[in-house]
């Protein structure tokens, strides 16, 4: 039954979450000024706030903000409870940024460093512990607990690492994805779980005085049954919640409740199992990030309210823990003891199993001064040692300064540590090729959606989305057929061979019904729309009737492509010389996006020409009238160099290979086509408006139909949606020149 609470005891806990909250902001702030990670000013204002600082400079008002007496415990479990809440949400983002494709890849390092970053001070704690006089000992029924009981718990809190912490600090340095901070995460990851069932098995020993081999199995047997059951039942129930909450569209609230229905749910099981709750979080994190129907904006969201509310409550009261005044005399030597043993053996081992790992020495620097982090693990350890009566309050204390000083030295560790570090050319290619889909409008990581009706151009598009967009990325063929008659889906297989395919049978369905369950399917989380158009375009229909309602009605970037007039075979040769019209606008910016990956992948030569408009003039004969032509506009010129300049950078940017041409017609179009013969191109790739005619029915304006219409080249055409925000750096279009092609 529950509880009321008189009026003072809440005036206390309010007044206690503003003022560790105020203080958490401001003392993180502080840190970042001073280059260091926010961490460290989150747990410096628990310690300020706690009795070393506080309780010492007004104990009056210490006593009124944590009071000691009647009210101490319902106090103290209100502000731990906010504070395991906090904790459960910081290792949701945690997992969130956890790549185990990545991990797998890394994992040889990984179990290295684990074995190393454990075991070492594990010895190192054991050899302390056992040193230990019995001052520090508690008492459990009137009784000193066994050294072996004792020691265990001194040698597991200084051994084990704490994955909340080293995630924020990874975080604040930017180092989450880097292939050394993905081991560290993951190690940390190990040292949570191992730590977990460690102190399950000696918190059992203290409390019966044997060892119970059933709790034991209980515990580990449990916990893996719990992550294989989670990564694969677990996996397609939150990817069925997920795709349910988006049926619809964007439905950020839906994504939100399954992504906090999920972290209770797992921390639940975790903790029955005799794991903290803050594990099932990770493991949720983790899955909800690895879901193909996960809204990135509900990520966003839990990201933003974490950094802002959480990890500042969750590391600040941490630090309201520790009572500075218990360390004198012999607790002090014996606190500095455990804190060398805890600090240098922990980086003995992370080090030396990275070296033996291969890494190089700087990675192994980094991978130690990580893994010092340390946090609520260690602070639990202390507080059940003291709850069963194994600690009396001096050791307490001392365990409860080692995560909170360690953490403070490793985030000045790691950010020293990984300075300018490189990494290896593979990393450096991965990291810069995700900084890029980040900018991107149009070649992003999400899923690619093939709908095929006409089967020779749906190949052709399929063999473009291939090279375009990243191997990793999966692909969904909605293949359109009547009568048994359709796409040969197994030469779109071959073309899309290598990625994770999924294909999609609709058979006996009019246009309009396939369209809207292209549409419907479209919202599941896809990035893309890549689809064929006619093969041959005249009488006003220039793209396929399927495409005319996937452009009415789809939110997502389309593209069409319409395969070469002249290709003998299904597929084209090569894609050698592609021709890319420029101009000032999203859809164009997404062209050239397209155009430099396909360059990227295979060495296509890009032509990147901006055509300026040319009113027609008279004929000039014999060169009489030469001396009447209006000069080109100063500000045309400036506007077409910007345009290129910016083009020709994307590509650059992109590996792509690519010259630039201005060109000056009163008929772009014509001159887009005339171009492409010019410089032989077997492509062009332009982007394009979407207009609406008085009929309803979607128009791309009349420069890309009559490339459509005219070109015998394949030709490729991007059209974005109208609310997708342009991302691209815009530039400013001179009066009287046409904003896209």
């Amino acid at each position: 039954m529950l509880t009321a609470l008189d009026h003072h005891t809440l005036l206390v806990f309010w007044v206690q979450l503003l003022v560790i909250y105020s203080a958490a902001r401001a003392l993180g702030a502080l840190a970042r000024r001073l280059n260091l990670p926010s961490v460290v000013g989150e747990l410096g204002a628990g310690l300020v706030l706690g009795p070393s600082v506080f309780g010492v400079v007004w104990p009056g008002g210490f006593d009124w903000f944590l009071p000691s007496g009647s009210h101490a415990e319902v106090q103290s479990a209100m502000l731990l409870a906010v504070s395991w809440f906090s904790a459960a949400f910081l290792l949701v983002v945690a997992g969130y940024e956890t790549d185990l494709d990545l991990i797998r890849r890394l994992g040889r390092a990984a179990v290295l460093v684990t074995i190393g970053s454990l075991l070492v001070p594990l010895v190192g704690g054991i050899v302390a512990g056992w040193s230990m006089p019995e001052t520090f000992y508690g008492e459990i029924d009137g009784e000193s607990p066994s050294r072996l009981v004792f020691t265990l718990f001194i040698a597991v809190s200084v051994a084990v690492s704490a994955l909340a912490v080293v995630a924020k600090i990874l975080g604040d340095l930017g180092l989450m994805r880097r292939d050394v901070g993905q081991i560290t995460i993951a190690v940390g990851m190990a040292n949570d779980v191992i730590g977990w069932i460690i102190l399950g098995v000696i918190a059992g020993l203290a409390a019966s005085g044997e060892l119970s081999a059933v709790r034991i199995a209980f515990t580990v047997i449990g916990l893996g049954g719990f992550l294989v059951f989670a990564m694969v039942f677990g996996q397609r129930a939150v990817d069925v919640a997920l795709r349910s909450a988006r049926r619809e569209g964007r439905n950020v609230a839906g994504a939100l409740t399954v992504t906090v229905g999920t972290m209770f749910l797992f921390g639940v099981v975790t903790q029955a199992l005799g794991v903290e709750a803050v594990l099932g979080s990770f493991v949720a994190g983790v899955i909800l990030a690895r879901s193909r129907y996960q809204q990135i904006e509900s990520q966003h969201i839990v990201e933003d309210l974490t950094g802002v509310l959480f990890a500042p409550l969750f590391f600040a009261t941490a630090g309201l823990r520790l009572d500075l005044s218990l360390l004198r005399g012999t607790a002090l030597l014996w606190a500095v003891i455990l804190l060398v043993v805890a600090l240098v053996l922990k980086f003995v081992g992370a080090y030396a199993g990275a070296r033996l790992a291969g890494l190089t020495g700087r990675e192994g620097v980094v991978l130690g001064a990580g893994l010092n982090a340390r946090g609520a693990l260690e602070i639990i350890i202390a507080t059940v040692g003291l709850s069963l009566g194994v600690f009396n309050q001096t050791a307490f204390t001392i365990i409860v300064m080692i995560p909170i000083v360690t953490s403070l030295l490793a985030s000045v560790g790691l950010r020293l540590s990984s300075r300018n570090l490189e990494g290896s050319v593979a990393e450096r290619e991965r990291l810069a090729r995700e900084e890029a889909l980040d900018r991107n409008l149009l070649i992003r990581n999400n899923r690619i959606l093939l709908p095929s009706v006409i089967e020779d151009n749906s190949i052709v598009a399929a063999q473009i989305v291939n090279f375009a967009w990243p191997e990793e990325l999966a692909a969904t063929v909605m293949a359109v057929r009547s009568n048994g008659h359709g796409p040969n889906l197994e030469v779109l297989e071959n073309v899309l061979y290598g990625r994770e395919l999924e294909v999609e049978l609709l058979d006996d369905v009019d246009i309009s019904e396939a369209a809207a369950r292209i549409v419907a399917q479209s919202k599941l989380g896809y990035g893309v729309i890549a689809v064929g158009a006619v093969s041959d375009p005249g009488h006003g229909e220039f793209v396929s009737p399927l495409v005319d309602e996937l452009l009415k009605a789809s939110d997502l970037p389309v593209v069409i492509v319409r395969k070469a007039r002249n290709l003998p075979g299904r597929l084209p040769r090569a894609f050698a010389q592609a021709l890319v019209p420029v101009v000032a606008s999203p859809s164009s910016r997404a062209a050239q996006e397209l155009a430099a990956n396909l360059s990227s992948r295979l060495g296509t030569q890009l032509m990147l020409s901006h055509v300026v408009f040319r009113e027609k003039e008279l004929a000039d004969i014999g060169g009489f009238l030469e001396r009447f032509r209006s000069p080109i506009p100063a500000a045309e010129s400036e506007v077409a160099a910007r345009v290129l300049a910016q083009a020709h950078a994307l590509a650059v940017e992109t590996s792509a290979n690519a010259d630039t041409e201005i060109r000056f017609a009163s008929l772009p179009a014509i001159e887009i086509v005339d171009q492409a013969e010019e410089i032989d191109a077997d492509l062009i790739v332009l982007g394009a408006h979407l207009r609406r005619l008085d009929d309803g029915r979607p128009s791309l304006g009349p420069n890309v139909e009559h490339v459509l219409e005219h070109a015998f080249q394949t030709v490729v055409v991007v059209v974005m949606p109208d609310g997708r925000p342009d991302q691209a750096p815009s530039v400013a279009v001179a009066e009287g020149q046409p904003a896209d092609t």
